[in-house]
């Protein structure tokens, strides 16, 4: 009844912007992060799938812009053509600047690391001695945040999760800071990086497992869209939707 209640009053604001001539698209700054984001992938990838998929449960479609992550947040957050920006983790920080939507999956993050080179850690203190790579802007969870802001850990940040496995390859970093699906998918479909899948090693203590979002603008609009996706999001069946997209990944892509 409440969700109901959320839903209309949403959709009367966003019919009020439709009537004065917006279009009804849903804009959102993104990143290419497969298989979540990719504008070379079906649907855009699976989070966008989800999105997409909610947003015509209240009469919109979502339209994903591609830039560097950090690019992509600027823009959701700033630029009025956006309605925001995402796949965003949920930080305190990111809560202050807009309105987080309810989860749309969740991500494994945890360390790659090479073969020849075994990686040993049971608390971020053993990583102290390593140069570790990780994605500009990314967040990898509260406490690796607060050990690198507090200079304990020395991290090399680039563009990309590829430049990052590049990077390991080349014996320029000791660990890459990365989501397990993400490297599953770069080591089958990336050709650089395929021939030396055998090279690389997800080490099985997980650094966080962290949930992914629609990070809408920090306004009266943001807040009605995020009331409006909340309700269809909560409509879907995530887990079945789920399995069918990667099932088709791996049976397609996957080796």
């Amino acid at each position: 009844m409440q969700r109901g209640l959320a839903l209309l009053l949403s959709l009367c604001l966003l019919g009020q912007a439709r009537a004065a001539g917006a279009d009804m698209v849903m804009r959102l700054a993104s990143l290419e992060w497969q298989p979540y984001v990719s504008s070379r992938m079906a649907h855009d990838g699976w989070s966008s799938y989800v999105v997409d998929t909610a947003a015509r449960r209240f009469g919109y479609r979502a339209k994903i812009d591609y830039f560097p992550w950090t690019r992509a947040m600027q823009l959701g957050m700033k630029d009025a053509q956006y309605a925001g920006y995402f796949p965003a983790y949920y930080t305190q920080e990111r809560a202050q600047q807009c309105y987080f939507s309810s989860s749309i999956g969740s991500s494994t993050i945890g360390f790659a690391y090479l073969k020849s080179a075994p990686l040993q850690w049971q608390s971020l203190q053993d990583l102290e001695t390593r140069s570790i790579a990780v994605v500009a802007g990314f967040s990898n969870g509260p406490t690796f945040d607060e050990w690198v802001r507090q200079h304990k850990l020395t991290v090399d940040a680039s563009p990309s999760d590829t430049l990052n496995l590049r990077k390991l390859l080349a014996h320029r970093v000791d660990t890459v800071v990365i989501d397990k699906l993400v490297l599953r998918y770069l080591l089958a479909t990336e050709p650089t990086l395929a021939k030396e899948r055998d090279r690389i090693v997800f080490h099985e203590r997980p650094l966080a497992e962290l949930s992914l979002h629609v990070c809408f603008r920090k306004t009266p609009d943001g807040h009605a869209m995020q009331q409006a996706f909340d309700t269809a999001l909560h409509s879907l069946p995530l887990h079945k939707m789920e399995d069918d997209y990667f099932q088709r990944i791996e049976t397609s892509v996957v080796p």
